[in-house]
């Protein structure tokens, strides 16, 4: 396969999961009947198999890449050169594990309240190299939702005992009225650290950027008429072991809007019309990257390190070489590190999210 100085494109790779949505993903796709099913995900640069009750003897979550026309799984792509396509100073850190999921989240339905161990948490009680640290970038919301909002971190604080009998008693009524909504728009991004409780409302298309696992605590067990069994519930341990994922810090609406909400920072001028900003950077988390390159015009991109990135409004045209690709709103595709420089050129303007794996130290 002929893969140098290409854009990589991804093939739609949906994935089951416990809640619904997925609809506008269907109209993405042109579906005949797009409609809210199990498959509210879109899994985009995976390497990262999904973890799903009932459905051990699927594999899911793994993308596939299209180079040209061909298609190829993508951990099988990045393991023919790994060098080329993660570059040589991330392969030697993390070999072939890119070290980011990046995912397309369309919710029709609240999401069941969760919480994720922090990467420490499960490198000492899980065996594993990953917690899942999680970054949001809110695209869109349904016309029917006028006040879109998440549930994140505890805005009044139960104590441990009496939160473990609300999960056993699956009181929603009491664990609801442990938050308060925190409101979201489009253009928001958010980071969630591991620990933080917290629930996607309804009616959110999103962006979410994460640690590479599918590691969580659901202590909301049902959902959209499926009631989760008892080993997804606890990553397959018991409620008292994962009592020590909580964070049960409180925090004031206005101290969660402070605490996870990210401010852009201009980072890079590429023209009078053209800049990228930083939205997740080393100073929030050691975990991934994540910035946004504005661009009306034409420029010239060169970036250190790979990326997987989603247009997030507008088109544009990206040549590499000879090679010119056209791409639009919700387009996605990932960039090399071995690519040094490629031409942007939009006229209308574009916006393009950029999802980057953890600085090298």
């Amino acid at each position: 396969m002929d893969y140098k100085n290409k854009l990589v494109r991804f093939t739609p790779n949906r994935v089951w999961r416990t809640y619904t949505g997925g609809k506008i993903l269907d109209q993405l796709e042109e579906k005949a009947d797009p409609q809210d099913t199990h498959f509210p995900e879109d899994w985009i640069g995976s390497t990262t198999q999904a973890v799903n009750p009932d459905r051990e003897e699927v594999i899911e979550g793994l993308s596939h890449a299209l180079v040209g026309t061909k298609s190829q799984r993508f951990d099988t792509l990045l393991a023919l050169d790994p060098d080329y396509f993660l570059g040589t100073q991330h392969h030697k850190a993390f070999g072939v594990n890119p070290m980011l999921l990046v995912k397309f989240l369309d919710s029709s339905v609240r999401l069941h309240f969760q919480a994720h161990p922090t990467a420490e948490f499960a490198r000492e009680h899980l065996n594993s190299h990953h917690g899942k640290a999680e970054g949001y970038y809110i695209l869109e919301v349904r016309e029917d939702i006028t006040e879109p909002y998440v549930y994140v971190g505890f805005q009044h604080p139960p104590s441990r005992s009496a939160f473990k009998q609300m999960i056993e008693q699956q009181d929603i009524a009491a664990i609801e009225a442990c938050f308060e909504k925190i409101p979201v728009k489009p253009g928001d991004c958010l980071y969630i650290p591991g620990g933080s409780p917290h629930a996607i409302g309804e009616g959110i298309l999103m962006v979410e950027i994460m640690e590479p696992s599918d590691w969580a605590v659901r202590f909301e067990f049902s959902k959209a008429g499926y009631t989760m069994p008892e080993e997804a519930r606890f990553m397959k341990r018991d409620l008292d072991f994962c009592m020590n994922v909580f964070d049960f810090t409180q925090l004031s609406v206005a101290d969660a809007i402070q605490t996870f909400y990210q401010q852009a920072k201009k980072i890079r001028q590429y023209s009078a019309q053209a800049f990228q900003e930083s939205l997740i950077d080393d100073s929030v988390t050691d975990k991934f990257r994540v910035k946004k390159s504005t661009i009306t015009g034409t420029i010239d991109k060169a970036e250190e390190d790979f990326y997987i990135a989603i247009v997030v409004r507008g088109e544009c045209h990206i040549q590499i070489g000879d090679e010119v690709t056209h791409v639009q709103q919700f387009d996605r595709f990932f960039c090399p590190a071995g690519i040094k420089s490629l031409t942007i050129s939009s006229i209308a303007g574009v916006e393009i999210l950029e999802c980057y794996p953890p600085s090298i130290t």
